[in-house]
C-alpha cells in the first residue's frame, strides 16, 4: 500500500489492490483528486466535479456515489453529454485498506468545502406546481448520495419563506436552497436583511433549483458556466458548494425599503409580467402568450391589445451612469428626499425593517446624475442577464459588478416593438436603435399617468411582485409596499452570497 506524499498533482494520495467485481486491480487517489482504477478499461473519476458522495457497506465494500456523462466508457475528459448517477464498488483487501480508504476519501471530499446540511425551501404553488415532484425525483437523489442532511420546509403562503429566513437559527445550516422560480429567492434575501444580524446572515449561501415560472437567476448562473438550465446541474453546483457573490439592489421610498436581486419594471415589461398572471401555470412561456399569443392560434386579439394599443408613460428618471455611459441624459443635481409622511403600509414595514439592513451608505449627493424624461414604452433595470429561461433581458449583466443595467424604449413603431420583442430570447433586443442600453449605479424613477389617459397610472414590479400600484385596472390581492411615486435604487455590490457552478 503506497501513502505517497503531495510532491505534485499527479502524485498519489492513496494507492493499493482492490477488488473490483471479484478481480483484483490497482486503485489510486491522487494529490489533483482524480480516482484512477482499472476494470474493462481505464477509469477515472474527478472527485471534485464526479463524485457526489461514499458509503462503506457490508462484505467491507465501498460504494462510489458519482454524477457522470452519459456516453460509452467513462474518462476524465470528453465532450459534454447528459448526467446520470452512477455507482461504482471496490472491496479493499483488509481491514486497515478498508479504514485508510474511507478516511482517505473522507478528507479529500471534506477538503472541498461543501455544504453538509442545507434548509430546503419547497413552493408546491409556483410555476406548474411541480416543485413537488421534481425534488422527489431529481433533487433528493442527489442529496442522499452526497450525505447532506436536509431540512424540507413546504411554504404554505406568500412571504413564509421571508419569515422563515428572518428567524432561523443560522447556526443549523451550511446554506438554503429553493427548489422554487425566484420568488422564494427574493423573499429569503428579504428575510435575512430584516434580520438584527443581517451582516452575518446575508453570507449565508443560497442555491437555486428551477421550478418556478421564471427561473431567471439559477439560467443565468448555469448559462454563465456554460451549462444547460437542469435540475441536475442545479442541484450539483449547490453539492459542489462553489459560490459567487451577488449585488443586492435597495428599492427606497422614504424610509420604506426592498431588496431586489433580479430586476425592477415599469411600463411594457412591467405590465407583461403582471397582467400575465392568471397564465402562470404555463410556465415561462405564460410572456411568449401574452405578449404575442398571435403565435398561438386563436390570440391574436391579445396581440393587439398589448402591441398595438401600446401604452405610452409620461415620467422622469435619474441615473448616475457607469463609466462610459456619462454622456446619456441631461446633468441634473440629486433632489430624492425621504418623505416626511409614511403610508400605513409603510410605517408596518419600518416596524420589521428597524434593525435590519438599511442600505448603501453612500453619499448620493456627491454623485454625478443625469436624467431623462419620458413619455416612456418600457424601464426596466435588471441585475443578472436572464429574466426568465428564455428572455436574456440584459446580455452585459454581471453579477457583482456593483451596477444594474438599464434596457429603456421610448417611442417605436409598433412593428419594431414586434420585432424586438422577438429578439429577447437571446439578447440581440438591446441591439435595436429605439433601445437605449447602459450601466447605472444608482437610479431614480419618477412614474407618471398614461399619456392616452392622465387618469390612469402605471405599475412598478420588482423581481415578479407589484411594489407599487397607481390608478389602473389591475387589482392584485395584496396592497403594495410603495405608493405609485418616486422610488430610489441603490446597488450594494456582492452584498449576498449564491451557490454557482464554478
Amino acid at each position: 500500500m503506497d501513502q505517497g506524499g503531495q510532491l505534485d498533482n499527479l502524485s498519489p494520495i492513496l494507492s493499493d489492490q482492490v477488488l473490483v467485481n471479484g478481480t483484483a486491480v490497482p486503485l489510486t487517489l491522487t494529490c489533483d483528486g482524480r480516482l484512477r482504477f482499472l476494470g474493462q478499461r481505464q477509469r477515472c473519476l474527478a472527485v471534485e466535479k464526479e463524485v457526489l458522495g461514499f458509503a462503506v457497506e457490508e462484505g467491507s465494500r465501498i460504494r462510489i456515489k458519482a454524477v457522470v456523462e452519459e456516453r460509452e466508457g467513462i474518462c476524465c475528459c470528453g465532450n459534454r453529454g447528459d448526467l446520470v448517477r452512477e455507482s461504482f464498488v471496490f472491496e479493499p483487501l483488509s481491514e486497515d485498506s478498508l479504514a485508510l480508504w474511507s478516511q482517505k476519501l473522507r478528507d479529500y471530499i471534506d477538503s472541498l468545502g461543501r455544504p453538509k446540511r442545507l434548509l430546503i425551501f419547497l413552493n408546491p404553488f409556483g410555476g406548474k406546481k411541480s416543485a413537488t415532484k421534481i425534488f422527489s425525483e431529481d433533487v433528493k437523489p442527489y442529496l442522499e448520495d452526497a450525505d447532506i442532511q436536509i431540512t424540507v420546509i413546504e411554504t404554505k403562503y406568500q412571504l413564509h419563506a421571508k419569515e422563515v429566513a428572518k428567524t432561523m437559527d443560522l447556526s443549523k445550516y451550511d446554506g438554503i436552497v429553493c427548489v422554487s422560480g425566484d420568488g422564494i429567492l427574493v423573499e429569503v434575501v428579504n428575510g435575512l436583511l430584516e434580520r438584527e444580524d443581517w451582516s452575518a446572515a446575508i453570507n449565508m449561501p443560497i442555491g437555486m433549483v428551477p421550478a418556478g415560472t421564471g427561473n431567471g437567476m439559477v439560467k443565468s448562473l448555469l448559462h454563465a458556466a456554460g451549462e444547460p438550465c437542469c435540475v441536475s446541474n442545479a442541484i450539483l453546483a449547490v453539492i459542489r458548494g462553489y459560490k459567487h457573490s451577488l449585488d443586492v439592489a435597495t428599492i427606497s421610498q422614504g424610509k420604506t425599503r426592498f431588496f431586489s436581486v433580479l430586476m425592477l419594471a415599469w411600463g411594457l415589461i412591467a405590465d407583461i409580467d403582471i397582467e400575465s398572471e392568471k397564465y402562470r401555470w404555463m410556465g415561462s412561456a405564460r410572456l411568449d402568450f401574452y405578449v404575442c399569443p398571435f403565435m398561438l392560434s386563436g390570440f391574436l386579439l391579445r396581440a393587439i391589445q398589448r402591441i398595438f394599443h401600446l401604452r405610452y408613460y409620461n415620467g422622469r428618471i435619474c441615473f448616475v451612469p457607469a463609466p462610459g455611459f456619462e454622456d446619456y441624459g441631461e446633468p441634473v443635481s440629486y433632489h430624492c428626499k425621504p418623505t416626511d409622511e409614511e403610508s400605513p403600509k409603510q410605517e408596518e414595514s419600518l416596524k420589521t425593517q428597524q434593525h435590519g439592513y438599511l442600505g448603501s451608505d453612500v453619499k448620493l449627493e456627491d454623485m454625478h446624475w443625469r436624467t431623462i424624461s419620458g413619455p416612456f414604452v418600457s424601464v426596466w433595470l435588471h441585475n443578472v442577464p436572464w429574466g426568465s429561461e428564455d428572455v436574456m433581458a440584459a446580455p452585459n449583466a454581471k453579477f457583482s459588478d456593483g451596477y444594474l443595467d438599464l434596457i429603456m424604449v421610448k417611442g417605436l413603431p409598433k412593428l419594431a416593438l414586434l420585432s424586438m420583442m422577438s429578439n429577447m430570447n437571446d439578447g440581440s433586443h438591446v441591439e435595436s436603435p429605439y433601445v437605449t442600453y447602459i450601466k447605472v449605479k444608482a437610479f431614480i424613477l419618477e412614474p407618471g399617468t398614461r399619456v392616452e389617459d392622465a387618469t390612469k397610472e402605471g405599475i412598478i414590479d420588482s423581481d415578479g411582485e407589484v411594489i407599487a400600484r397607481g390608478n389602473v385596472t389591475y387589482k392584485g390581492n395584496q396592497k403594495p409596499l410603495m405608493a405609485y411615486d418616486k422610488v430610489q435604487i441603490t446597488v450594494d455590490q456582492g452584498l449576498a452570497t449564491l451557490f454557482a457552478p464554478k
